[in-house]
């Protein structure tokens, strides 16, 4: 756990708010109960003219005639299951005021991906639900179109001058699909005998549930975990650990506590392979005889593991050419590792990047230099804290922790991954509620709110408590039982059926 100072940034709302200049089609329903605003996860236009093309990548998204060219959007959105629909409408910020009406269609065939769309294999239109002239932005009702869970499809056509709107790459004012709800959506509910982890330890229903105890204290972190789990009334399936440069891990503790039968838990670590050299060194080869007596460690301990290369890397770029700590001898660095570990027959680990989401860091512009790219990635993970005291840095509840965007704009750290790294299951790697020592302040608030905010986020398969009674700088208590109001609250999260998940 580090500082990072992330700004709130709130997508759920309990009343539906008009845009400044939207042209509505029909007003949107009004229903008790949260709105979850969910970004288009596959959004790309097709040209008449230039059929093989693939627009899936552009900032933007056009409906119209340019000359003898015809353009046709497409929006692709899903609804997380276990959603009760009270109302639905489709919010598009527009990128030059027009005066061209545009056709929205339903579109039936939701298997085209953004990547491979061209106008030679878009889908057939369906039947058009609203025609309108749009303003600064486009609303239209959906209500009689997304009644449930599932995947939804829509084009935008018109037989005007072309029309311009933001796209979900744009960075800002992306589409979204605005789903009320009949009060808070319910969490999943799996069953103890069908969630279970696969290849790559992501399960097929549920939520892996996990820790990371005694931060920042002598205690052992094997003996924390156990006193954490007596604490909350539940086994941590994932036990987090942290290491660096050439110590020796899995350690005889971890391999210990990761193999009870009656206690069954996964080992996540997070290794600063580059410790004592530079991200750049690694990538040039030059901890080869690190990375190559870790792989023989990892193939003896046989169990599948997380493994976490350089946790919140966002902290650590220096942003100078030949410092060997840029951004992109991070992703060189990562990249490397993997290959190496996979060229030595390592089969076990599965990878998670982990970020901070720190809004500061999403804003520079070598932060998207980061990535070390989808063929080496298995999870996108994020190191995450809220503040559940009042006026304080960062206070909110857990939707807080996820949907922190970039200082000047553009989408939140969900948003962002759900969209660019649609395949890739996210774990909360870190999170936690904390006080300031001293100022004792409830945390109930954000751990009530966390089932509800799992059942809009689909994508989220894991989550790890970070418990500590002092942070890095001795200032912020993270822990569970601060108050005796926080670790009954707590006590009900961690019961939740949504973590019993079994590890294959």
């Amino acid at each position: 756990m580090r500082r990072s100072k992330l700004k709130k940034y709130s997508v759920v709302t309990a009343v539906l708010a008009g845009a400044a200049g939207a042209a509505t089609m029909a007003p949107a329903q009004a229903a008790p109960g949260a709105t979850l605003k969910l970004t288009a996860g596959d959004d790309a236009y097709v040209s008449s003219t230039r059929t093989a093309s693939v627009f899936g990548a552009e900032t933007k998204l056009v409906a119209g005639l340019a000359g003898k060219e015809s353009k046709t959007s497409f929006l692709k959105f899903a609804v997380p299951a276990g959603t009760k629909v009270a109302g639905a409408r489709l919010v598009l910020t527009t990128q030059a005021r027009t005066i061209s009406p545009v056709a929205v269609r339903r579109v039936l065939n939701t298997a085209w991906t953004e990547g491979k769309l061209t106008a030679a294999t878009a889908p057939a239109l369906g039947a058009v639900i609203a025609t309108a002239v749009p303003g600064g932005s486009l609303t239209v009702d959906l209500g009689k179109v997304v009644t449930g869970p599932g995947t939804y499809a829509f084009a935008l056509s018109s037989t005007g001058a072309a029309v311009r709107f933001n796209s979900a790459e744009s960075g800002g004012g992306a589409p979204v699909l605005e789903v009320t709800t009949e009060g808070d959506v319910s969490p999943p509910v799996p069953s103890a005998t069908n969630c279970v982890t696969g290849a790559k330890l992501v399960p097929t229903c549920g939520v892996l549930w996990g820790a990371a105890a005694g931060g920042f204290t002598t205690v052992p972190r094997d003996q924390a975990l156990r006193d954490w789990e007596k604490l909350s009334g539940r086994t941590s399936t994932i036990f987090h650990t942290y290491h660096r440069g050439d110590e020796v891990f899995p350690t005889k503790s971890e391999i210990t506590m990761t193999s009870e039968a009656a206690n069954p838990r996964v080992l996540l670590t997070n290794w600063k392979i580059a410790y004592g050299s530079t991200w750049a060194k690694v990538a040039k080869g030059e901890q080869n005889k690190r990375i190559d007596v870790f792989a023989a460690r990892a193939k003896a301990y046989g169990k599948k593991f997380f493994l976490v290369l350089n946790h919140e890397p966002e902290n650590d770029v220096v942003a100078r050419a030949g410092s060997g700590f840029e951004a992109k001898d991070f992703a060189a660095m990562y990249r490397h590792t993997i290959l190496r570990l996979r060229a030595q027959g390592v089969t076990n680990v599965v990878n998670v990047m982990a970020y901070m989401g720190n809004e500061k860091w999403m804003a520079q512009s070598w932060w998207k230099d980061l990535y070390p790219g989808d063929d080496v990635v298995d999870w996108m993970g994020l190191d995450s804290y809220v503040s559940a005291e009042p006026g304080y840095y960062h206070y909110g509840k857990f939707n807080d922790l996820l949907d922190r965007a970039p200082t000047g704009g553009g989408m939140n750290f969900y948003d962002w991954s759900t969209t660019k790294h649609a395949a890739k299951p996210i774990m909360v790697a870190e999170w936690g509620a904390y006080h300031r020592v001293g100022r004792t302040t409830d945390k109930s608030p954000v751990f009530n709110s966390v089932l509800p905010e799992l059942a809009k986020r689909p994508a989220i398969k894991a989550i790890v408590y970070f418990d500590t009674a002092k942070d890095d700088e001795g200032d912020r208590d993270i822990s569970i039982n601060s108050t005796p109001t926080a670790l009954a609250a707590f006590k009900k999260l961690a019961a939740a059926p949504i973590f019993k998940v079994k590890l294959g």
